[in-house]
């Protein structure tokens, strides 16, 4: 009998890689589980505590084509993760109000806001209102050795109730030094929960974009130093397939591994012709956007 959920470790030098190795580990030595999402007919879950290590997060190649979607949709989640939907949480106080419950961005910029109905009309409030962003690059470009640059999504007088908690609950950073004086900032990623399947990919490509574009990017602005992305560990609490993905998942990825070339199941992220699309969709996601903010 099966009495402790498997606790797995892979490391590897890209994204794509890590991600494929991950997969398979969870698909070999994962155990069957229950969630409370089953429908009556739905297969058990594959689950398994899960710690991947990617090396070099920024390098080719980075894009695996077994995730549910396009260059679009990664585009899509990174501006999302940059703070493109943070008006389209919900007012909590209203039970009609369907949008969402938060966004990570929301949480790591203004820790402690949340929407409710002050007479009548919706309005921003809450105890705090940090900029953990802020804080955790000024921490870094100050003291690049610090062990306190973190940052948290759980705000437990909400999410102790609510349908959808956050399923990321902490980024840790700290900085190592070269002998060229680069710095080369390394991260830590904690999810409690984390849809292996149907999300975990568009989850790693987003915060190594937000890493690069955000964290470092901000800490080299203040220091004057060269930052680049050193490795990057995810650590989910629960790192899992849902039942109902398990087919597709073995059709599109695990029936192929032993019978195809790694390189037919990936693209490499600085292709031109990829930049071109990730790029290039900009521009309707912010109309798609717009549109849905007209429309609520």
């Amino acid at each position: 009998m099966q009495h402790n959920i498997p606790v797995l470790t892979v490391s590897a030098r890209t994204l794509a890689q890590a991600y494929e190795k991950a997969l398979v580990e969870l698909y070999r030595s994962g155990v069957r589980f229950k969630t409370q999402y089953d429908k009556p007919e739905d297969p058990l879950s594959m689950d398994a505590t899960m710690d991947i290590t990617i090396l070099e997060p920024y390098a080719d190649p980075m894009i695996h084509k077994a995730f549910p979607g396009g260059i679009e949709d990664l585009k899509e989640y990174t501006m999302e993760l940059f703070g493109a939907k943070d008006h389209w949480v919900k007012n909590m106080n209203d039970p009609k109000d369907t949008r969402w419950e938060y966004t990570y961005h929301g949480r790591l910029s203004a820790y402690g806001v949340w929407r409710e109905l002050v007479g009548g009309k919706s309005q921003q409030a809450g105890f705090f209102n940090i900029n953990q962003i802020d804080i955790v690059i000024d921490k870094l470009a100050k003291q690049p050795y610090t062990r306190q640059a973190q940052m948290i999504t759980w705000m437990p007088y909400v999410d102790n109730t609510c349908y959808d908690p956050p399923c990321l609950q902490s980024l840790w950073y700290r900085i190592i030094e070269d002998d060229d004086g680069v710095w080369w900032l390394n991260c830590n990623v904690r999810f409690r929960s984390n849809d292996a399947w149907g999300a975990s990919f568009m989850n790693m490509f987003g915060f190594i974009q937000f890493n690069k574009e955000i964290i470092a990017a901000g800490i080299a602005g203040k220091s004057g130093k060269k930052v680049e992305l050193g490795r990057m560990n995810w650590h989910a609490d629960s790192y899992h397939i849902y039942g109902k993905d398990l087919e597709g998942a073995r059709r599109l990825l695990f029936d192929r591994v032993d019978s195809q070339g790694f390189e037919e199941r990936i693209f490499n992220f600085h292709d031109e012709f990829i930049q071109e699309m990730y790029n290039g969709a900009e521009a309707t996601i912010r109309e798609k956007i717009k549109n849905y903010d007209m429309s609520h």
